[in-house]
């Protein structure tokens, strides 16, 4: 297979950012809103964390970066020490690869032939370390067909799943019957297994996530037994962002001579004030006092917007709506109030909250006797990054003084 693979083009996203609008102050009006914002000391912060954690544990970090699609980002993470990048697609791995990016997970299943040839291409263009996940004959074979016609070796990962869940294989017997067919391509090595414990739910999931992922560790080790991995250390990875102290409490505590312990959170980066604070606050419960890292994980991202109408008294209608930020998982809701001309912006009182969203508009509910008038900035704090994010291809890099030090570019 000698056809040439055209690979989409990232170029405006590889580099060390951009710094056209460097030094405009937000509270200066220099900026067009609404805006999305990311403060660099929280960005630091949750990069420091994070990697602090990882090493605490004795695991890898390969963080999701479906969350940000920015490269600029992966570079960042990298550079904090971050083993390998996760991502969820071809695309999104040929974005990542394009970044520099030299190890890549995939944790998905790569199905499709301009998929394939996606990875091809990244393969023989920056020759990239690519890991996917399988988890049944057909793609098995589809991809030992593809990769030996295009004379390269692909790396898989069986994915283990749970019943009514996602992907992955039901049983041991499954995984066992998989690892039989990828020995038989000489185009295939398998590098390991994965899971992904988030799909695990109810009042009894921390007990019943850690079963499952003590099943999984067990199966890994069995197969290692096996010599499965020919005779290589075989990646062993599970996390989102919600229970990856349990799967590195259970995979880090694996035998490290036989496998490496990997965990793949992706939100923590940008963090919120919405499900990612609850998840992290249950995480540090479960922690406890074992937690060896100080601090906490911060929320980096704000939306800033306009007051354009008070049309009735104790009602507020902002320049920001569904096109702008997540709505799946909570409302934006009012963090800052700035006044063009005023010192700087003071915290939103209590009161005040986003009660509707529209796709250009929101309703904010204040007292009638609120100090808000037309033409105020509102900045506004949000729940699920991943969904706000995807809405922007610009992103502003902000000190603690609301200046730009950089404009980074997301590729969803």
């Amino acid at each position: 297979m000698n056809q040439k693979i055209t690979l989409p083009s990232v170029t405006a996203t590889k580099g060390a950012g951009d710094t056209a609008g460097k030094g405009l102050s937000l509270l200066h009006e220099s900026v067009s809103l609404p805006a999305a914002v990311v403060y660099r000391s929280r960005l630091d912060n949750n990069l420091s964390w994070m990697q602090s954690f990882a090493d605490s544990q004795g695991v890898k970090l390969a963080p999701h970066g479906k969350t940000t699609m920015t490269p600029r980002f992966f570079q960042l993470q990298r550079e904090a020490g971050a083993w390998a990048q996760t991502l969820a697609s071809a695309p999104q791995a040929v974005a990542a690869a394009e970044a520099g990016i030299g190890r890549i997970i995939m944790a998905n299943q790569l199905v499709g032939k301009r998929n394939m040839a996606l990875v091809s291409g990244l393969k023989a263009e920056w020759g990239t370390e690519f890991h996917c996940l399988v988890d049944s004959a057909e793609n098995i074979r589809a991809l030992g067909d593809y990769f030996a016609a295009a004379g390269q070796t692909l790396n898989l990962l069986i994915e283990i799943g749970v019943p009514g869940g996602r992907c992955g294989c039901r049983s041991d017997a499954e995984a066992e019957a998989l690892c039989a067919i990828i020995a038989e391509y000489d185009s295939l090595r398998l590098t390991g297994i994965e899971t992904y414990e988030g799909v695990i739910g109810g009042p009894e999931a921390p007990a019943k996530i850690r079963r499952h992922l003590e099943q999984v560790r067990d199966l890994t080790l069995k197969l290692h037994a096996q010599g499965r991995f020919g005779g290589q250390r075989a990646i062993l990875t599970g996390a989102g962002s919600a229970w990856y102290d349990l799967v590195a409490e259970v995979f880090g505590g694996a035998d490290q001579s036989k496998v490496i312990p990997v965990i793949r959170p992706g939100c923590y980066l940008i963090h919120d004030k919405g499900i990612y604070l609850e998840a992290q606050q249950q995480v540090r419960e479960r922690l406890g006092d074992s937690c060896a890292v100080q601090g906490d994980l911060q929320s980096s991202l704000e939306v800033w917007a306009y007051v354009q109408s008070m049309p009735e008294p104790g009602l507020a209608i902002l320049t920001l709506g569904k096109r702008d930020c997540a709505f799946d998982a909570g409302l934006p809701q009012p963090a800052l109030h700035f006044r063009p001309g005023s010192a700087r912006p003071v915290k939103a009182p209590a009161g005040w909250e986003v009660f509707h969203i529209m796709d250009q508009h929101s309703a904010m509910r204040l007292p009638e006797d609120a100090d808000v008038k037309v033409g105020d900035m509102i900045a506004l704090s949000t729940s699920h990054p991943c969904l706000t994010f995807d809405k922007w291809r610009e992103i502003h890099l902000i000190d603690d003084d609301y200046t730009i030090i950089e404009q980074v570019n997301t590729c969803f």
